[in-house]
This record gives C-alpha cells, structure tokens and sequence, in this order.
C-alpha cells in the first residue's frame, strides 16, 4: 500500500471540520476561555511556595507599534508618546520587582527571556536599555542561556542593535512573513522587501549568536508562486533559523472584521492548501540543509540553534509574563495580567500584581498540556512521562492515538508518539483530540 503523502486531500468529513475564522495555533492548555478570575489567588499560593528545580523564564511585553497588521490578534497600541512609553517599561520593572518578593521566585536565577510585542524594536535604545537595567535589578541574569528579541524590518537600526547586543541579546527574531511587496501591503505590514534586505544586513553585522526569520503562508492574496519566491528569498539570506506560521483569521482582528463586512481584498486561502504551501517552505528548507524540529520552525544547527524559550516552556518551566496582556505558567498555573494600560499600570502603582485571570492545573492537567504541547516538536518520548509522571502515555491516551494512527496522522511505539509529515501539518487541528471532554469544542479565547 502507498504510504500517505503530507499533501494528500482529507475526508469530506475532515474538511467540514476546518472553520475559516479563528485561533487555530494552539498556545496553551486548557484553552485560554478556561481562565477565570476568581482562580487568581492560585497563582498567589504558587508563587508562596519555594520553587522546585525547573528553569525560570521571562516573556516581556512591549505592546507598542507603528501599526497594527491586519492579522495581529495581540494587544498593541500604535505611535504612543515617548513619557507614556517610559512609564509603562517603569511598570515592567516594578512588576518584575513585586514578582522577586514571592518565596517561588526569590533568589532564583533568569533562564530565559523574550521580548515579544507589539513591536519590541519600535522602542529607543535608551527605552530598550531602561527596561534591561529594570528588570535585571529585580532578578540575577548572570546565568541567562538566551534571550531573545523581536525585530521588525523598518524599526532595525544599527545602533539600536549594539544596545541589544551590550544588553545580553543572544537571538535575534524578525518578522519578514513575505518577500512580495503587494502582499505585505494588502496584509497590513509597513515594510517593504528592500527594508528586509537591509535590517538583516545590519543584524548580520552586530553578530547575534542566532537569527531567526518569520515567514507566513496563506497571507491575503498569495500564490503557490508568489510563496516559493519568498522562501528561496529566506534561504539565499541564510538565517539560522526559520520560523513558518500558516495565516489564521481569529476573531480580535482585521482581517476578521474585513471578512464579515465581505471587503476583505482576496478570498481566504483553504488550510490544506496553506499545509501544501507549509509543506512545500519545509521540503526546500531542507534541500537547502535545514532541519525541521517542529511544526513551525527549521534550523541549520541543531547543537548551536535550540530554541529554549519554546522548549522549556513546553516541557514545565516557569514563565512571568510582564506586561499588559501578557500570558505566564509558573508553579502549575496559567495567568493572564490586565488588559488595558491603565488596569495594569493602577495594579502595579498599588504594589499589587496584575493578574486579570488565571486557571490551576492538576498534576492530570499539567501531564496533558506537556503532552500535547511537546507533539508539536514531532515527538513525545515515552520516557520522561513515565519516569519523571509515572504515566503510560501511550496507555493515557490510547482511544485518540488508535484513531490518529488510522488516519496516517502519527504512529506509537515504545520509544515515542512520532507525528507523520502530514500530521506534524496539522498538529493544531489534531492536539483537541487530547484534550479532557471538558475542555474540547468550547471556544479557545
């Protein structure tokens, strides 16, 4: 029998299943609509308690940009004044401060940190170097492994960048998404090619340990040619990494407001073919000496280009959001800060952490989100589950893995749950199957 190729069409059945509108990247478990307030003082009993031997990450929110893209579903407020920008990155540091007095925290040494936003790069140096020197008063960096800050095209200065190599930056992220100039306009973005071209320029020379590139398939108005030009372009610039997402339409955006008014400038690429298109980025990645390592990302060197943030995370760690809206895990519990500059910024000036929202996890809990989040990598090891959770995944899980295999979207040995090319695809649509009754088919923001 032939084996299944990662293009190969889906059931009619598979096809029904696969709305046009909302959150199809898979952030979190339980979903983000699980999260109440009333959970909060669950984050406050964790951060109580001395933390055991895991890493301690930082995700660190500036949310602030030239202009908001059409598919951009994160919180972001456009040209704000250069006083309202610095009394917010003072909040970040007093946040980070409040978080240092809890016993889970204290003492503890920085593993990891990314600034995402927003537009990270929009800041000066002066703001950029502002929130490093707050944040590193509050907790010790000396043993930081990577840090990690996103760029975009037209904010990429070259001595902005020396601020973030003098500051500790050991990785470099910036948001290409295509190479086609009518694209990027017809999708939101504010830069052209050209921009591109020179901001990795200047990158290359400020000599950032690692550089990854951010591209999208399935923008508004692409074609299957108009995407194989973008990602060769990625491939003669070399970065060390690169990061494929397949375009969503979720619900807080643009390009979701444009679709239910009927203007949207070109009709919504189908997912089978946006995972065609992902398909196709991959296979000439890989001919050109990448390895893929995930759903979404290839690198040229598996021993110098690990991606700690994702993989710590997605295995246990700790992680503080700072910032307005921003998402954090630490001692079993998800959290989400305020929503609103003036929430966020009047909890931090009353010495109180800003905590809109958060959600508990039992040890049963905590073993399905390290399960489903680490099949994004393309393999769990049955290993770690069993000696460190003493569970059988293959046992726990058995009912949706039996189907999975069925359909040709992954196998199961005694070694590991492997995804197949054509389930590492679609790994966003299958990880609900894993999910507890009560968490599936509810709505994930």
């Amino acid at each position: 029998m032939t084996a299944p190729t990662a293009t190969d069409p889906p059931t009619l059945q598979a096809q029904a299943q696969e709305p046009v509108e909302g959150n199809y990247f898979v952030a979190a478990y339980p979903p983000f609509s699980a999260w109440e307030l009333s959970q909060v003082p669950s984050l406050h009993e964790a951060l109580a308690e001395f933390a055991l031997a895991t890493p301690l990450g930082l995700y660190i929110h500036p949310p602030f940009c030239q202009k908001k893209c059409d598919y951009c579903y994160y919180l972001s407020y456009i040209a704000q004044p250069g006083a309202v920008v610095d009394r917010y990155l003072d909040a970040v540091a007093r946040e980070m401060a409040l978080y240092s007095e809890h016993p889970g925290v204290m003492g503890r040494s920085v593993s990891f940190a990314y600034f995402g936003g927003g537009t990270p790069s929009t800041l000066s140096s002066a703001q950029a170097r502002r929130l490093g020197d707050g944040l590193r008063r509050a907790l010790s960096w000396d043993n930081i492994e990577e840090v990690t800050y996103e760029c975009a095209p037209r904010s990429v200065r070259r001595e902005f960048l020396e601020t973030l190599r003098a500051m500790g930056v050991t990785r470099v992220s910036m948001g290409v998404q295509s190479f086609d100039n009518e694209l990027l306009r017809l999708n939101g973005r504010v830069h052209l090619a050209e921009d591109v071209s020179r901001a990795y320029s200047l990158i290359r020379d400020v000599d950032f340990g690692c550089v990854n590139l951010d591209l999208m398939c399935g923008l508004m108005g692409e074609t299957e040619e108009k995407w194989i030009e973008s990602v060769h372009r990625v491939i003669e610039l070399g970065p060390d990494s690169v990061t494929i997402y397949q375009t969503e339409i979720p619900h807080n955006t643009q390009l979701y407001r444009d679709l239910k008014s009927g203007v949207l400038p070109a009709a919504p690429i189908s997912w089978e073919i946006k995972r065609a298109r992902l398909d196709t980025g991959f296979r000439e990645l890989e001919r050109a000496g990448y390895t893929v390592v995930s759903a979404y990302n290839a690198v040229k060197d598996l021993r110098h280009h690990r991606f700690l943030y994702q993989d710590c995370l997605w295995r246990g760690a700790d992680m503080l959001g700072l910032g307005v809206a921003s998402f954090g895990y630490f001692g079993g519990v998800h959290f989400q800060n305020e929503v609103t500059l003036e929430k966020y910024e009047a909890a931090v000036e009353r010495g109180e952490l800003p905590t809109k929202r958060a959600f508990k996890l039992s040890p049963h809990d905590q073993m399905v989100r390290e399960f489903v989040l680490q099949l994004k990598l393309g393999a769990v090891p049955v290993a770690p589950f069993r000696d460190r959770l003493g569970v059988d995944i293959a046992r726990e899980f058995a009912e949706p893995l039996r189907e999975c295999v069925l359909d040709g979207w992954l196998t199961v040995s005694d070694e590991a749950v492997r995804l197949t090319p054509r389930g590492l695809l679609r790994v966003d649509r299958l990880l609900p199957r894993f999910y507890d009754s009560a968490f599936r088919d509810v709505r994930y923001n």
